[in-house]
């Protein structure tokens, strides 16, 4: 790995629970009486059409556990207007796959490859349970940066830090290399966590494991907002816990 990454503020990766399958990302499983609450929520307003759908060309379901991230709107940046736009596999994994394919951002995310790789890594989310969503970054209208939210409590990452119910993290990649190195990263990261604390009521935290290496990247989600909490051993990097509280978020 280069000791300085060139993809500045913005490879924010997963680790290996993320990337290696079904198996590592969704293995804890939500019991039928959970599952049948959830059901019982109902989508969101603006999302009926979507929720549960299974009819869909990707498979994608609107999310309960991450309460619709599909429906929670655009947000006013300095940048432009910004919004987060749920993947659909057959419109968008041309363009992300060739992102995955940048040597900067392959060094963090590990799916360099033909479009299966990346294919794969997105099905594994869109055909799981909702805990975690893989969203295109639009920013006045254009595709630029590709995000995944997920349920921090109801994942493996849970089992190296003091989780709590319903943090949310996030994975971040800037696609555009004009877009890296300039703070592109630091400003959205400000607004997807605020989406998600807008959005998430009961959500108190929002967190990322950056690896630690990726000085960049650290010091985007500090000046974020966010605070480093501890370094933390995870299978394959050893990361920055990275917490945005909802308590400090209009303080830091």
């Amino acid at each position: 790995m280069p000791p300085i990454d060139a993809s500045g503020d913005t490879a924010a990766g997963p680790g290996p629970h993320l990337v290696k399958g079904a198996e590592d990302t969704l293995d804890l499983r939500l019991t039928d009486d959970v599952v049948a609450l959830i059901a019982e929520r109902g989508p969101v307003a603006g999302e009926a059409a979507e929720a549960g759908d299974t009819s869909r060309p990707d498979g994608a379901r609107a999310s309960a556990l991450l309460d619709s991230p599909a429906g929670w709107g655009a947000a006013g940046t300095s940048l432009g207007v910004f919004q987060l736009v749920p993947v659909r596999l057959e419109r968008d994994l041309t363009l992300i796959s060739r992102w995955m394919n940048d040597p900067a951002v392959a060094a963090f995310w590990e799916l360099a490859g033909p479009e299966a790789v990346t294919a794969g890594h997105l099905r594994t989310q869109l055909g799981g349970d909702g805990r975690s969503v893989p969203c295109l970054g639009v920013l006045d209208g254009v595709p630029m940066s590709y995000w995944e939210l997920y349920r921090a409590d109801l994942d493996p990452l849970a089992r190296h830090y003091p989780a709590r119910p319903h943090d949310t993290g996030l994975h971040l990649l800037i696609g555009g290399v004009a877009d890296r190195g300039r703070g592109v990263g630091t400003t959205l990261l400000r607004a997807v966590s605020d989406l998600v604390l807008d959005h998430r009521p009961h959500c108190g935290r929002v967190v990322a494991e950056p690896d630690l290496r990726n000085t960049p990247s650290v010091s985007a989600f500090l000046s974020a907002g966010f605070r480093f909490a501890a370094e933390i051993d995870l299978p394959g990097k050893r990361a920055a816990l990275m917490i945005r509280e909802r308590a400090l978020r209009d303080r830091l």
